[in-house]
């Protein structure tokens, strides 16, 4: 009922409703990111100054955490989603990702922040990218593109936001206070947001621009009706040429961002770093902004693989830096793409996969994803207690960007931009 009189509010008012989906799934995103993709390398540090674990042991900690959120993706979050709704999904997954950051106030044995890690590892499948994707998707078509791009840039603006003020608010008052407002704010925001926003699309509702289509979708729907076969689609040379690159650049990325505290600290000072990582979100924001209004109009492999340009440029300067202001404009280059690199996988799966099987196949992609990045934080771990620095690990990251630059552009390159399309529009 409460539904029924939303939507009577929101066509009475001119505005679409999906638009409030895209501003849920952005705040979503901004704690989802902020605490859950942001938050470990800031967790890492101040655990270490707690407790005295090493930076390996507690990177160790960090690859569990996400090869746990890349099962759940793998094995379960998106039925969840069919069969209970987004509202379900994400108020469980809003509990335990609270549950699980206040586990790592009180945490004393290693053991423990394990187990708060993988109460997080719920929270993170249900607030990550996959799921940002399945919430907005099914609300546009044309301005898919662009509505996935400006809600996760509430992924970026987590780390605008939280991280710098978490990294001070735990300089100032200290880890419990810090983490508990942070846990406050995200319950007293999200939960009411969810619960008034996240409903089911009514078959009668529409993005304006896709109304002169809504019929011909109908009408295609049963031809497109192929069924999903799993290993089919595992082996396709699109699938590949997708997950594969992304599954490499976020490899990298995701290991940056874990250590990004550690390597600038000694530097620039911890307070700083906290800026630096405020200032490297801040360029995803600008980022994704920009490709969103071109992402629709061109070859998005292509923008992909300049993306990934970008952010091998970005880690060469960070390799070879000697000054807080190389540093600075290292971390700007890499976050200039790092934003694109958790929308555009959603974004080439829409453009090169049947419409009723993109839910599956972005939560593949991501699941893929997160199992491959789930080793960046000790594949930079271990570098760094080998050598006692990052740059080799920081060199290792500028490779691997290369190698999935080079294949994500291979099917335009080598087929000539033509590559068989499956739209659903």
């Amino acid at each position: 009922m409460d539904d029924r009189v939303a939507i009577e509010r929101s066509r009475e008012s001119g505005l679409y409703h999906g638009w409030l989906v895209v501003a849920a799934a952005f705040l979503i995103a901004l704690f989802g990111f902020g605490l859950g993709f942001y938050g470990p390398g800031l967790y890492l540090v101040a655990l270490k100054a707690r407790h005295g674990w090493s930076i390996a042991e507690l990177s160790s900690v960090i690859t569990t955490y996400y090869v746990l959120g890349a099962s759940f993706l793998f094995f379960g979050v998106r039925s969840l989603f069919e069969l209970y709704g987004a509202r379900k999904v994400l108020i469980a997954g809003i509990v335990a990702m609270s549950i699980g950051l206040a586990l790592l106030i009180w945490v004393s044995r290693l053991w423990q922040v394990y187990a708060a890690f993988a109460l997080m590892s719920v929270g993170w499948a249900t607030m990550s990218g996959a799921a940002i994707n399945i919430i907005v998707a099914p609300w546009f078509e044309r301005r898919r593109g662009l509505t996935v791009s400006w809600a996760l840039n509430g992924a970026s603006a987590g780390g605008v936001i939280i991280a710098p003020a978490l990294t001070f608010l735990t300089t100032r008052y200290g880890f419990e206070l810090a983490l508990g407002a942070f846990i406050g704010s995200m319950l007293a925001i999200l939960m009411p947001v969810v619960i008034l926003v996240l409903r089911p699309r009514r078959a009668d509702e529409c993005d304006p621009p896709d109304s002169d289509v809504a019929e011909s979708l109908v009408a295609a729907s049963p031809a497109e009706a192929e069924p999903f076969r799993l290993a089919s689609i595992l082996c396709s040379v699109r699938f590949i040429s997708i997950s594969v690159p992304f599954a490499l650049g976020l490899t990298a990325q995701v290991g940056f961002f874990t250590h990004q505290m550690a390597f600038l600290s000694p530097t620039i000072g911890t307070v700083a770093a906290g800026c630096s990582v405020s200032l490297t979100t801040f360029a995803a924001v600008v980022g994704r902004i920009v490709v969103s209004f071109i992402v629709d109009r061109y070859d998005r492999r292509m923008i992909t693989a300049l993306n990934f340009i970008v952010q091998m440029l970005g880690m060469a300067v960070l390799a070879m830096a000697a000054t807080p202001m190389l540093l600075y404009l290292g971390c700007v280059l890499f976050g200039l793409g790092s934003g694109n690199l958790t929308s555009l996988s959603g974004l080439l799966v829409q453009r090169e996969f049947s419409k009723q099987h993109f839910a599956r196949i972005v939560s593949l992609v991501v699941a893929i994803n997160q199992f491959s990045f789930a080793f960046g934080p000790t594949l930079l771990g271990e570098a760094e207690a080998a050598k006692g620095s990052y740059q080799l690990g920081l060199l290792v990251c500028l490779s691997v960007e290369a190698v999935a630059a080079v294949i994500i552009a291979a099917p335009v390159v080598v087929g000539g931009g033509q590559r068989r399309r499956v739209r659903a529009i």
